[in-house]
This record gives C-alpha cells, structure tokens and sequence, in this order.
C-alpha cells in the first residue's frame, strides 16, 4: 500500500514539474514574440522622426499633424506595459496615416526619392510588425490555454502564471469596412 501511494506522489510530481516546465517555455516564447514586436517597433520610431522631417520641408504648415506624429511616437516609445504599448500603437497608426494622406496633396513630396525610400521602409517595417504580432498573438493564444486548463490551472495558480494580453485592434474605426469609391 505504501509503494502505491509513493507511486502516486511521484507521478504527480512529476507531472507538477512538467507542467510548470510548460509553462515556463510558454511563457518565455510569449516574452520573446512580445520583444521581437518591440524590435521593429523600435525601427520604426527610428524611422518617423526622418520622416517627419521629410515632410516638413514641403508641408511646413501642417504642423498638427506633424507634432500629433512625434507626440504619438514618444507616448508609444514609452508605454510600460503590453496593454499600453497596443493602445498606443493603433494611436501612432492612425497619425501615420494622416502624414502619408498629406503626401498626396503635395505632389513633390510624392516624387521625393527621400521620401519615397523612407515610405518604403515603413511599409516594409509594418509588415514585419504584422507578422510578429501574428507570431506573439499564435504563442500568446498556446499560453493562455494552458493557463486556463485543467490541470495546468492548477499549477498555474500555485506558481503565480496569469493571463497574457493578445494583440487587439483596439481602434473601433479600423474595425470598420473600407469604403472604395470610383
């Protein structure tokens, strides 16, 4: 009886101790997709000062664009947390997308080499963005399953595991349908 009963502590030990290996790894993929979103995010911070500078020379009087560009960069430069730092990503979105609709009322601006290549490269950054918030909200998702099942609930709880953020678009307009008219 007593060889069963330390047979059945072992296999819950060892199963405690393999789940909370699983979570670990789940838990540091989560951390590591989170960091490579900040990696590009950080270039495209890089990025929107040059930009705005670009823009300037041929768009000096639209400066409330140009300061609403810089003032969403440094709130996003300097979100602490996921939540924040999401929220103020959609923000930057936004005004970047009313910089680049500037560029179409300024037809020499639009045929700037400068400009042309710094457009470029955000494109390019954006969609590296994109696929690393596909990458983050794919491990983040494997996370919170974990987390929120039985029995890895359990040893969830015991060692303080919570609920991860996932990547949401949190601005109701880009939600909307995008209307095309000819």
């Amino acid at each position: 009886m007593g060889y069963i009963l330390l047979g059945i502590l072992v296999i819950i030990v060892i199963a405690v101790i393999s789940i909370y290996n699983s979570l670990v790894r789940k838990k540091n993929m989560v951390e590591e997709g989170f960091s490579t979103i900040d990696v590009y995010l950080k270039k495209r911070y890089d990025l929107v000062p040059n930009l705005v500078e670009t823009v300037k020379g041929y768009a000096s009087h639209e400066k409330e664009t140009l300061q609403g560009v810089i003032e969403a960069r440094n709130m996003a430069m300097s979100a602490s947390n996921p939540e924040a730092q999401f929220e103020a990503e959609g923000q930057l979105s936004q005004v970047l997308g009313r910089l680049f609709a500037l560029s179409e009322s300024y037809p020499d601006l639009k045929a700037n080499t400068n400009f042309m290549d710094l457009q470029g490269q955000l494109k390019s950054l954006e969609t590296e963005i994109a696929q690393s918030r596909k990458y983050y909200n794919a491990v983040t998702r494997e996370y919170n399953v974990q987390t929120e099942t039985f029995p890895s609930v359990i040893v969830a709880n015991m060692f303080g595991f919570k609920r991860m953020p996932l990547y949401e678009v949190e601005q109701e307009h880009e939600r909307q349908n995008v209307k095309i008219e000819f």
